[in-house]
C-alpha cells in the first residue's frame, strides 16, 4: 500500500469515506499516513483521532504565529501552509496526497515535488462553479442561481491553479425545482464519497 496524506479543512465526511474504504477493503491500495487541517476546529481531526491517524494543523496562525499571519498577503499564507504541508508529507513518507474540502489552494515547491500526485474534491461539474470563493454551499447557491438542470462533484488533479488541473472524474446529480442548498448537497455527497475513494485508488495506481 502507498502512503497517502489527506487535507481536510471541515467536517471530514469525506475522509471518512477514505477510512472506511481503508478498513473495510482488503484490496484498498493505499493507507493515510497522516490527516493534515488548515483549520483548528476541524471536526475531521476527530475522524482522525478516532481512527488512530496521526493529525497536524496547518493554519496560517499555527505556521506563521498571529503577527506573521496577519500581516501577510493571501499568498504568503498559501506558500507558508503548502511549504509545511510538504515537510509534513515528507516526514510521514507521504507518496500521494488527497485533498478532501480543503480549502487552502497549494502552491510553491508541493506542486513539483508532487507533480501528478494531489488530487482536489470540487463539489460541481468544473469548469462551471470553480475557482475562488466557489466552496461548500457557496457553490450549491451559485448553481441554483444560474438555473443548471444538473450539478454534482469533481476529481481534478492539483497543478496551483484554483480548481485548475486534469479533471480525473464526475459524479452527476438531477438538480430538482424545489431544491435549495441543503437538500442539493444531500444529493451530491454520497456521490462525494464515491469519487473520493475512487480518486485515491486512481492516484496511487498511477491511473491518471
Amino acid at each position: 500500500m502507498k502512503k497517502i496524506a489527506v487535507l481536510v479543512s471541515g467536517g471530514g465526511t469525506n475522509l471518512q469515506a477514505l477510512i472506511d474504504y481503508e478498513k473495510a477493503d482488503k484490496a484498498c491500495p493505499y493507507s493515510i499516513a497522516v490527516v493534515i487541517s488548515d483549520h483548528k476546529d476541524a471536526y475531521a481531526l476527530e475522524r482522525a483521532k478516532n481512527a488512530g491517524i496521526p493529525s497536524a494543523i496547518t493554519s496560517p496562525y499555527a505556521v506563521m504565529g498571529a503577527e506573521k499571519a496577519k500581516a501577510a498577503s493571501r499568498e504568503e499564507k498559501r506558500i507558508a501552509v503548502s511549504d509545511k504541508v510538504l515537510e509534513i508529507c515528507q516526514e510521514k513518507g507521504v507518496e500521494a496526497i488527497v485533498q478532501a474540502g480543503w480549502l487552502t489552494v497549494l502552491s510553491g515547491k508541493i506542486i513539483e515535488k508532487y507533480s501528478n500526485k494531489i488530487i482536489n474534491l470540487h463539489p460541481a461539474l468544473l469548469p462551471k462553479f470553480g475557482g475562488v470563493g466557489m466552496w461548500g454551499h457557496h457553490v450549491h447557491e451559485a448553481v441554483l442561481a444560474a438555473g443548471e438542470k444538473e450539478s454534482g462533484c469533481t476529481i481534478h488533479l492539483v497543478n496551483g491553479e484554483c480548481d485548475g488541473g486534469k479533471i480525473l472524474i464526475q459524479k452527476k446529480v438531477p438538480v430538482m425545482p424545489e431544491d435549495n442548498p441543503d437538500s442539493l448537497y444531500a444529493r451530491i455527497a454520497p456521490e462525494e464519497h464515491k469519487a473520493i475513494v475512487e480518486g485515491a485508488c486512481m492516484l496511487v495506481n498511477d491511473i491518471i
